[in-house]
């Protein structure tokens, strides 16, 4: 189906005037015109296609984007408020009732207003979360749209303009066009439905909702919550050894991977299947429910003979998922797709081997269901994914289990070209990859058929009670906030694999491929500041269901250096100023999360004034201050006394304080160069000095020879001796000084810079000055010598008019 068509069927009513022109840019294009009859494509009709695209069609797009996503938080926050507000006029109509005597009428009229309000809530819930939904499907729409558009216009008039990566970094650049942008709203909506849920159903337990960028997935009967990232091949080794101080990597024994010995990561081969019309994709994509998913999975190459097996993933409405998988041999794999062989032979072994009528029934039940998947859907093999897998468990402890992607490759597998195919009809699988052993990166074969993803994919797999019981280690939470990973929750290989080799043929795309032309590396600081943001803004999320079921749900507590804590000190010092102004309300009904000091607060402990923890206004920080770049120094009164009241602190019990650096520890290892480039220098300063010293002794010399030959004693050249041996013999003693202090701060591992000024400066001053003096004397003892026949007020001396008169 083309774009256009998919476009006008999928157009939700009430904003069809806000998606893109789509057929406008297309006529702008002249699509339509045959070759022989277009005309030529001038800069004139460029500027204008680009002016329409970039200038109002994706302005319009993206201001609505912003525009409605505001609509809802304000809605959204609105329903937040009315939620807290129903829990207080419940508790206030129980009391009165209470007091009136009515018990039976005061336990019933409430819980009946209460239903209704409830539902009523709920129901204005349900209208925000759908719109939500058509928010997401109009955001992909339209960014498929932009995609498909600029590649029609690199294919028909990019000879000279190509304007399809220009298009994908606005849209990489677009803050609607992204998972993230709808995490925090669809996460506080998450916690008012459990507020609902948990009013309606006391005895439901406390276990929270699951954040949005999870997905809770089903293995072995145990559940688990999935965080998926993207980790940039610079910071790999780092995430790696990160992770390897904390669990051991899982070794393959031979029954997972024939050639594997434990030596190094096995290579893993996934075979996506689907059908013609991508019906599995495009409900991947568009996150229908029920959506499932088929490969064939297994280990190494197939020439070994690797255990293989058939897997069918679901996604259930909930949005749970559990996985459905059998092994089945290669020499049935064919027979069994084509509905010829039902796993006979394999259900045969089962009961020779005397396994449970109940475990032959379930194997039985898992072959019928997927061959009739497989049969109903009319799948085939699609796209091949390959890559390294790298895992890290503890042996016999599955609650943590972390998996890391590497050299990962797309391939296509499809015969959609009865002409060319690229894979053989009258097989599952194509063997001129699998017969010929081929490797990542699989340069003997069509590149055009090859798709390399870019970066490596982590999975982080939390166990249920890990999830929500015990809490995440603190090593992962720092793991997932850090600079070193990319969150990309909804991450499919499968999508990934046919949004990449085939663009032509779908017109659905994965908001994460505007990512895949943007640096994913982040600053750590400014990775930090984002993490506390997100974490504090779950804990207004906790603190909000928490205030409405009157109970805590939220520990959360910045830390000191967190911008969240600095924000909310500067709004809550504004808050107290101004109720200092202003007498208190008897009645309050806010409960927005607070972070309050021991003794702040009314009598009840509840705190004196209600700040969120996240101001809008305070959301940005500042770069390039003297602050930003040393944030503890600072030379204010306020600043002075802080670090006077820290350096008073006394150390908890056994707590000592340390007497050396960590970086002090350990042995000493100072490589060679270190040493030579300091004997270097001070090879360089005795040049110098020999220089030097050379040329005063042969001045001194030279005038000391003069004076004994009974000539005019050169007191001049004598003197410039002395001082040029003077400043040799200073340049000497202070290269020797310079070397010995060098090498005592190269073994102590000292910090301070390694320059010092002071000796060239003396020696280039001393040598200065003695120059100009020279100088100076010298041009008045010749001044002298011209004017010896002269008096000083110009007339002849006596001894000139003598030799006159002798003449």
């Amino acid at each position: 189906m083309r774009f256009g068509k998919t476009l006008r069927q999928s157009v939700y009513p009430p904003w069809k005037d806000k998606y893109i022109d789509y057929a406008k840019l297309k006529s702008i294009l002249r699509e339509d015109k045959p070759d022989d009859e277009d005309e030529p494509w001038t800069e004139e009709d460029e500027n204008r296609f680009c002016d329409e695209i970039f200038n109002t069609q994706l302005e319009k797009v993206a201001r609505f984007q912003a525009e409605k996503i505001e609509e809802l938080r304000n809605r959204t926050d609105a329903a937040a408020e009315k939620l807290k507000h129903l829990n207080g006029s419940t508790e206030h109509d129980g009391d009165e009732a209470k007091e009136g005597g009515e018990e039976e009428a005061g336990s019933s009229k409430p819980e009946q207003v209460d239903k209704q309000k409830l539902k009523d809530m709920e129901a204005e819930l349900d209208g925000i979360t759908n719109e939500v939904k058509e928010l997401q499907k109009y955001s992909n729409l339209n960014y498929t749209g932009f995609l498909k558009i600029v590649k029609k216009h690199d294919r028909k008039r990019g000879d000279r303009y190509k304007i399809r990566p220009m298009m994908q970094v606005n849209l990489s650049n677009r803050p609607f066009n992204s998972e993230q942008a709808y995490s925090p709203l669809l996460n506080k909506l998450s916690y008012m439905y459990f507020a609902i849920r948990r009013f309606e159903a006391p005895d439901a337990g406390d276990v929270l909702p699951l954040d949005p960028d999870s997905q809770p997935e089903t293995h072995n009967g145990s559940k688990y919550t999935a965080h998926k990232f993207w980790v940039h091949p610079d910071n790999l080794l780092e995430v790696k050894t990160y992770i390897l101080r904390r669990l051991p990597a899982l070794v393959y024994s031979e029954q997972s991977a024939k050639e594997v010995d434990g030596q190094q990561d096995p290579t893993i081969t996934s075979l996506y299947f689907d059908n013609s019309k991508f019906q599995l994709y495009l409900k991947k994509v568009e996150r229908d429910a029920e959506a499932s998913s088929l490969r064939l999975r297994w280990y190494g190459q197939l020439a070994t003979r690797p255990e293989i097996l058939l897997e069918q993933k679901l996604l259930h409405e909930n949005g749970t998922s559990e996985e459905r998988k059998f092994a089945i041999k290669e020499k049935y794999i064919k027979a069994f797709l084509d509905g010829e062989y039902k796993m006979e032979k394999s259900v045969q072994k089962m009961e020779r081997k005397g396994q449970k009528a109940q475990d032959v029934e379930e194997f039985k039940g898992t072959a019928d269901t997927i061959q009739e998947f497989v049969r109903d859907n009319k799948l085939e093999p699609l796209v091949r994914a390959n890559y390294v897998r790298t895992a890290f468990q503890n042996p016999g402890d599955d609650r943590v289990r972390i998996s890391i992607d590497t050299d990962i490759a797309f391939i296509r597998e499809d015969t959609l070209d009865r002409d060319r195919p690229c894979r053989d009809p009258k097989e599952w699988h194509r063997a001129d990859i699998d017969n010929s052993n081929m490797t990542y990166p699989f340069k003997n074969m069509n590149q055009s058929e090859v798709s390399r993803f870019p970066y490596a994919v982590l999975e982080i797999k939390l166990k249920e009670d890990v999830n929500h019981k015990r809490g995440r280690p603190v090593w992962i939470q720092d793991l997932m906030g850090s600079h070193l990973v990319h969150p990309c929750p909804r991450f499919s290989k499968f999508v990934q694999g046919v949004a990449s080799l085939f663009e032509d043929y779908v017109n659905r795309l994965p908001f994460w491929l505007s990512d895949l032309n943007a640096d994913i590396r982040k600053d750590p600081q400014r990775a930090f500041q984002e993490e506390e943001e997100r974490r504090a803004r779950r804990a207004e999320n906790e603190q909000v269901v928490g205030s409405f079921l009157g109970t805590k749900l939220s520990s959360y507590k910045p830390s000191r250096s967190s911008p969240v804590a600095k924000s909310y000190l500067a709004e809550r010092m504004a808050t107290d100023n101004a109720a200092m102004a202003s007498p208190r309300s008897g009645v309050t009904t806010n409960h927005q999360p607070q972070v309050t000091t021991p003794g702040a607060g009314d009598e009840q402990g509840e705190p004196s004034s209600s700040q969120p923890l996240i101001p809008r206004e305070n959301r940005e920080i500042n770069y390039g201050t003297l602050s930003s770049v040393f944030p503890g120094f600072s030379l204010s009164k306020y600043s002075k006394a802080r670090r006077a009241r820290e350096a008073g602190i006394s150390l908890p019990p056994g707590v000592t304080e340390p007497t050396e650096w960590i970086k002090n520890s350990g042995p000493l290892q100072i490589e060679p160069k270190v040493w030579l480039a300091n004997e270097r220098t001070f090879l360089k300063w005795q040049h110098i000095c020999v220089l030097l010293g050379g040329l005063a002794i042969s001045l001194y010399t030279a005038a000391a020879s003069s004076a004994r030959a009974g000539k005019h004693g050169n007191v001049l050249g004598q003197v410039m001796g002395i001082v040029f041996l003077s400043v040799a013999a200073f340049a000497g003693a202070w290269s020797w000084w310079v070397l010995r202090k060098r090498r005592e701060m190269i073994v102590g591992r000292s910090g301070k810079d390694f320059d010092f000024a002071l000796g060239p400066m003396v020696v280039s001053v001393a040598l200065g000055v003695a120059l100009v003096v020279n100088f100076a004397l010298a041009y008045r003892q010749a001044f002298e010598k011209g004017n010896w026949g002269h008096d000083g007020h110009g007339n002849r001396s006596g001894v000139d008019m003598e030799m006159g008169e002798l003449r």
